[in-house]
């Protein structure tokens, strides 16, 4: 089985991939929110120029899917009318910001993002690789922790912000006014330090051949950290999950009317302020919900390089998966969905599925072979 082709960048807006079923247009919203305008006219943008469907991905951006060639310069348009394009394709690939959804306007988070977004836009901002990442998580205590991300900027167990190399159990202790200068010459380091070749890299991975910078390794992280929420009402508003994390245009619209948008890293929006659920079909608004169980990326024929579909499996394999418990399906060795380990992943192949015990989706199976029927993989399981 031939191995499957690692893209080593993920798109963009400026710069989209093509999938099986057309480009993948990535919106990278400023401080992960959408206005109720905004939201409603990126799911008429999805209609007229894609087929409609909209990812939430785990790193908080909106992806319009089935954007036609031709379609791709007026949806920019469309969005840059909207201030959701930026000036070039590797400003906005620097771009990658995650932010707790929990913030509110008058927090440290909303500042450092702003501050950050400024600091990556500037001429001299390092030239980091497209997945290098960062996140601002300055709650009390951590919320993000699962979130694939390079640099960290949190709040120590006295309250102190800390910038934080991903995989490193200390920081460096800065002021909110030192914090976003600390953290661009974390990443400068990083580059410094050969953590990219090629141009590909990531801090985890770094920090298991090189040392820190001894200002960064010296006051302990927060020992705490929050478990990813779960759908409901919140004190910002109603969170909201959907199946794998892909909506029709019209839900969002629906969701826009209801109020202000904010993406989450866990594939669910936030309604600002909504002190009710929202009765809407497609969406998850119970904690419980068998759909939070599986994890699922475009399978085939939507991507081109799945081997089999993906999601009518997974649907339903959900009910059968122990409450607590976490499938990953993924239609290649990629794991794009879940690069992360999962208790259970069934890997697609020309022949059929593998199933992984605690790995991710590149680690050995414990068996092969299995074909897509739900009973005769259930009996695996």
């Amino acid at each position: 089985m031939s191995a499957p082709v690692i893209q080593g960048w993920c798109p963009g807006a400026l710069r989209p991939m093509m999938s099986g079923d057309g480009l993948v247009v990535r919106i990278r919203a400023h401080l992960g929110r959408l206005t109720r305008a905004q939201a409603m006219e990126i799911a008429r943008l999805s209609r007229a120029f894609g087929n409609g469907l909209i990812d939430l991905s785990a790193r908080a951006n909106l992806q319009l899917r089935g954007v036609r060639v031709d379609s791709h310069p007026p949806l920019i348009e469309g969005l840059a009318a909207l201030g959701l394009i930026d000036a070039d394709a590797a400003r906005e690939a620097r771009r990658n910001i995650v932010l707790s959804p929990f913030w509110r306007e008058n927090d440290a988070t909303p500042r450092l993002a702003r501050a950050l977004e400024t600091a990556l836009a500037a001429p001299d901002a390092p030239a980091l690789p497209s997945k290098f990442g960062f996140a601002v998580d300055c709650g009390p205590a951590p919320v993000l922790r699962d979130i694939s991300t390079d640099i960290r900027l949190e709040r120590d167990a006295q309250g102190d912000l800390l910038v934080i190399a991903d995989g490193a159990p200390h920081g460096l202790r800065v002021s909110e006014a030192e914090a976003i200068s600390a953290a661009i010459a974390l990443a400068r380091w990083f580059l410094a330090s050969g953590g990219a070749p090629e141009g590909r890299g990531r801090m985890r991975k770094h920090l298991a051949k090189v040392s820190l910078p001894e200002n960064f390794a010296r006051h302990a992280r927060n020992p705490d950290s929050l478990t990813p929420p779960l759908p409901g009402l919140h004190p910002q508003g109603a969170l909201i999950g959907f199946a794998f994390g892909q909506m029709q245009a019209e839900t969002l619209a629906a969701l826009a009317h209801l109020g202000n948008l904010r993406i989450t890293p866990w594939r669910m929006l936030l309604v600002e302020g909504a002190t009710t659920l929202p009765d809407l079909p497609e969406i998850i608004t119970r904690g419980d919900d068998p759909m939070l169980r599986v994890i699922a990326c475009t399978g085939a024929p939507g991507c081109v390089q799945a081997h089999q579909p993906t999601r009518a499996l997974a649907r339903a394999l959900a009910p059968l998966i122990r409450k607590q418990g976490l499938l990953h399906l993924s239609g290649c060795a990629k794991g794009c969905a879940h690069p992360d380990p999962a208790p259970l992943t069934l890997v697609a192949t020309p022949e059929g599925f593998d199933l992984i015990r605690d790995g991710n989706a590149a680690a050995p199976p414990a068996i092969t072979g299995l074909p897509p029927d739900p009973n005769d993989i259930l009996k695996a399981l």
